[in-house]
């Protein structure tokens, strides 16, 4: 690829409060890549504490909005028009870290714009129910306008997916949906996972662990309960508005840690008898960080974890975890008990071989690799004939 390229990366938002698997992604890309980053709204280049402290970063409107500091979900309706707004015509390639609007910017037929999307707008597409039931502004009038909002943005969603030259999906459960609602294939790149920041621990102790945000879709009441029955020690870790919730739900076999610092968690992590998940993701990088550790897995078998775990009854020789079925606390309870009967059939040494293979360093090599070949793509077609 030409060294005088230049590139724009295109995130949703930068906030101390936003440090998910994507955020993840776009601090991966700017260390292999020199581009200019621009986001709806930023408050990371003034933290102290963020790779982006002092870098220059182009926003939107939204920047100025109240309490924008703490996201803009809230300005939901805006974020389509805000996007939009991002002038990147003076840019050769434009990279996208997409899992709401980043991938609606405008460019040029001349640009080449690649979007790497985490997830597709889950909230307006296989979600819209769960989100209007947990919402207020889901019942009565409000919950009319909402509807007709996710109606509209589910189009605005459809319609900006042609601004897109080639997506990059986290998974094949998301290359699956982005092949659904917008009809478009993509290429599979894990996102990276930083498993050197978590030591290898041959030796566990006598506890299971949860490491989550305490929201309503990660289903961490499920495992309280389950672990109600079982009996069995319980630490969870993490906050968020379920935890007045979880913390009444808890019994003396339950411990809420809350929010702890991060080698606090890596340290739970690496001695954990078994690591909890019951989330419905598109990737989920917490149980590929628990194997890391040589910490085996008991997950929901469904979205991202089918391609992150594998089951040991399905696979003797590189097991990782159990899977279960369904979101319930009897499918929570049963893995478990089974988790007990294979326990001593789990090997650290497979759990952190099969970890390895969501490293940084792939991701970069695999990421570069692809950002070349679809440049040269480009290149080499007519415009007339260039697929979309």
């Amino acid at each position: 690829m030409a060294n005088n390229l230049t590139y724009a990366l295109v995130h949703e938002w930068l906030t101390p409060k936003a440090t998910g698997g994507s955020e993840l992604v776009v601090r991966e890309i700017l260390k292999c890549i020199d581009a200019e980053v621009y986001a709806l709204i930023d408050f990371e280049s003034t933290n102290p504490e963020s790779y982006l402290f002092g870098r220059s970063i182009g926003t939107t409107f939204l920047q100025y909005f109240p309490l924008a500091r703490n996201g803009v979900q809230k300005y939901l309706p805006f974020l389509p028009l805000a996007i939009e707004q991002l002038d990147l015509r003076h840019y050769d390639i434009i990279l996208s870290s997409s899992h709401t609007v980043a991938k609606g910017v405008i460019t040029t037929p001349q640009q080449l714009h690649i979007c790497y999307c985490h997830a597709t707008m889950r909230f307006a597409w296989d979600l819209t129910f769960d989100y209007l039931a947990h919402s207020f502004m889901g019942k009565g009038i409000p919950g009319i306008i909402t509807r007709y909002l996710l109606h509209r943005l589910r189009q605005w969603d459809v319609l900006t997916a042609n601004r897109v030259d080639y997506f990059i999906a986290n998974s094949q459960h998301t290359a699956s949906r982005i092949w659904r609602y917008y009809r478009r294939k993509a290429e599979v790149i894990y996102p990276p996972v930083n498993i050197d920041r978590f030591s290898y621990q041959t030796n566990k102790e006598d506890y299971y662990l949860i490491v989550s945000r305490l929201v309503s879709y990660k289903k961490v009441s499920l495992i309280v309960q389950a672990f109600n029955q079982l009996k069995l020690p319980l630490i969870v870790i993490g906050t968020g508005p379920e935890l007045p919730k979880i913390r009444q739900l808890a019994q003396p076999n339950v411990q809420i840690l809350g929010f702890q610092p991060d080698a606090v968690v890596e340290k739970y992590m690496a001695n954990a008898k078994a690591f909890l998940y019951a989330a419905y993701e598109d990737f989920g990088i917490a149980p590929v960080e628990a194997q890391a550790c040589g910490t085996p897995v008991i997950a929901f078998g469904a979205g991202g974890t089918l391609e992150t775990v594998r089951d040991i009854r399905q696979h003797p020789e590189s097991g990782t975890g159990i899977l279960f079925a369904e979101q319930s606390v009897t499918a929570i309870t049963d893995a478990v008990k089974t988790f007990v009967t294979y326990e001593m059939k789990f090997s650290p040494e497979v759990a952190r071989s099969h970890a390895a293979n969501f490293s940084p360093d792939i991701f970069q090599q695999r990421y570069l690799e692809y950002i070349d070949r679809c440049y040269h793509q480009k290149q080499n077609k007519l415009p007339e004939s260039f697929p979309f």
